[in-house]
């Protein structure tokens, strides 16, 4: 049955990963594909609660981490009327 849960946590995760339409939506995305990952990795490893939520945590924070290495950066410029533009940079 835990399996079964962390599988469709998993599950959950990769399919809210597709939906990156806001700013900051890769570091939500990436914290919960992360703790889902670690926390199958913890079950799998120590099989109990401590070692779950513990893989969870720390999946959760890499994956943030390298969300937001990873997230695109925007620059603005202004042309000689004043007018911003917003470019991916």
């Amino acid at each position: 049955m835990k399996k079964l849960a962390i599988a469709g946590v998993a599950s959950l995760g990769l399919l809210l990963a597709a939906c990156n339409h806001t700013p900051g939506a890769r570091i939500t995305s990436g914290a919960l594909v992360g703790g889902a990952a670690g926390a199958g990795i913890g079950q799998a490893i120590g099989g109990n609660t401590e070692s779950t939520v513990a893989g969870a945590a720390i999946g959760a924070g890499t994956g943030a981490a390298i969300a937001a290495a990873n997230e695109p950066r925007y620059c603005t410029t202004y042309d000689r009327y004043g007018q911003r533009y917003d470019y991916r940079c």
